[in-house]
């Protein structure tokens, strides 16, 4: 096994893109550069700028050539993404934007094409958030370019393929709600050859594998030796799972916050499963189903919290109390389209008159019963694992504890994505620093959540 001192990790998320280098003995990040991750409105349909993140993503390498120096680069994205290549080896199509709604003539043409929820373990979503979606809608709307299509990629792997020349496909990233994957199989599902685009899939390849050295011009432009190897690469939240499949015991949970709180319950119930309620399987990086749920929590928190503003923790801390006792709350979904209660519209009540702390601490408990609900869509059990951004959210940990009855554990120096990406190169995973909250009664929760519950009925 290589033994490497540090990792770069190339870590695109929807909402910002990151380069970061961690320390492999200490799993700390030693190095970082950001930038946002744009859609460009302009072209055949929205994209994602590739040549924005591309020149963002060489740049920062080779600012970080030198020092801190990396031995090996990683890679992570989100998912719902694919790049459709050339035989040219550049994109044939612009990497479509999965928030981008079609017709509702493609979309039901879509629908009836796709394989039963039994198959793929994947939900009809909204927008593009199904991957075979977006081909079919590439396909059908767009047949003159798409007869350009050599190659199609997940989007983890693309970059890969941009360092190294090599393309692959990547298991979580097709097990990711792509309606293209057979998790009990551990095969293409039947979709792909209902699209025809079987023979366009590239070779799949395990998220652990070397897929080459950067390639040498690039390697060359970057200031980096030309043997520093570029690994597959893996769905960013099962990234973030990837260092507690390491390092415990199932069953557990694991909250993944950005943009999505994608809920992962290790050891789980697959049986009962609800897709209209965005209950799935996810795949692992040892090729393994896992039930999930998920909500759009992280943009819901972005735009209530912009709303809002900015409030002290003391005071959202003091003004959980009155909240609750109050019934001031807010209703799914601030975000529509996805999470366990589909097709409502978020609604405040009991909010006439309430502080911006007030408020905020009503988010917090959305959000808690929120993250609650999805649990018991996928039978998740034991501790709860909470990384990213809501990891730093306390009226949220302390809430959500007394929501479960479990301890839930939060990761707020983590860079989970970032940090499970690393992992794809061998190094041992590094406990980073922790919060435990155990469960602590909060008056009038009970009622408050039944009255939240009830008012959706």
């Amino acid at each position: 096994m290589p033994d490497y001192s540090r990792i770069a990790v190339l870590d695109i998320g929807k909402t910002n893109a990151k380069v970061v280098v961690l320390d492999s003995q200490t799993g700390t990040e030693i190095a970082a550069a950001k930038t946002a991750n744009t859609v460009v409105r302009s072209g055949i349909y929205p994209h994602y700028d590739i040549d924005g993140l591309w020149a963002f993503a060489l740049d920062a390498l080779k600012s970080f050539a030198t020092a801190p120096g990396f031995d090996a680069i990683s890679i992570t994205t989100h998912g719902a993404s694919a790049a459709l290549i050339g035989a040219d080896g550049k994109l044939a199509m612009p990497v479509l934007d999965y928030e981008h709604e079609y017709l509702q003539e493609i979309r039901e043409a879509y629908s009836a094409l796709r394989p039963p929820f039994e198959e793929t373990y994947s939900p009809r979503q909204s927008m593009g958030l199904n991957v075979g979606a977006q081909l079919h809608y590439q396909k059908t709307a767009f047949p003159r370019e798409f007869a350009k299509v050599a190659t199609i990629v997940t989007y983890p792997q693309y970059w890969a393929a941009r360092l190294t020349g090599v393309t692959a496909n990547e298991l979580t990233s097709l097990g990711c709600h792509t309606d293209l994957w057979n998790p009990k199989a551990g095969e293409y599902s039947s979709l792909v050859d209902t699209l025809g685009v079987r023979d366009l899939m590239a070779p799949i390849h395990s998220a652990f594998e070397a897929l080459g050295p950067v390639l040498p011009e690039i390697a060359r432009g970057i200031e980096i030796a030309a043997d520093i190897p570029v690994y597959c690469g893996i769905h960013d939240s099962n990234a973030s799972l990837l260092p507690h499949l390491v390092a415990r015991q199932a069953p557990f949970a694991v909250v993944s916050t950005g943009t999505w709180v994608v809920n992962f319950g290790v050891g789980g119930d697959l049986t009962h499963l609800d897709p209209k309620r965005d209950a799935l399987a996810n795949v692992d990086a040892y090729g393994r189903a896992v039930p999930s749920s998920r909500f759009m929590g992280g943009r819901e928190f972005e735009i209530l919290s912009t709303e809002i503003g900015s409030v002290p923790p003391e005071d959202v801390a003091a003004a959980l109390g009155p909240v609750v006792a109050g019934n001031l709350m807010l209703l799914p979904n601030v975000a529509t389209g996805s999470g366990p209660f589909p097709g409502r519209q978020g609604r405040w009540l009991n909010a006439d008159r309430a502080s911006p702390a007030e408020r905020y601490a009503a988010m917090c408990l959305y959000l808690a019963l929120m993250t609650e609900a999805c649990f018991g869509l996928i039978g998740a059990k034991g501790p709860v694992i909470v990384e990213g951004p809501f990891a730093l959210n306390e009226t949220y940990l302390k809430v959500l504890a007394a929501l479960t009855g479990r301890d839930v554990i939060a990761l707020p120096g983590s860079t989970g994505t970032s940090q499970g990406a690393a992992l794809l190169t061998g190094i041992r995973p590094t406990p980073g620093p922790e919060r435990r909250f155990t469960p602590a009664a909060i008056a009038g929760l009970k009622n408050y959540r039944h009255t939240w519950h009830a008012a959706m009925e």
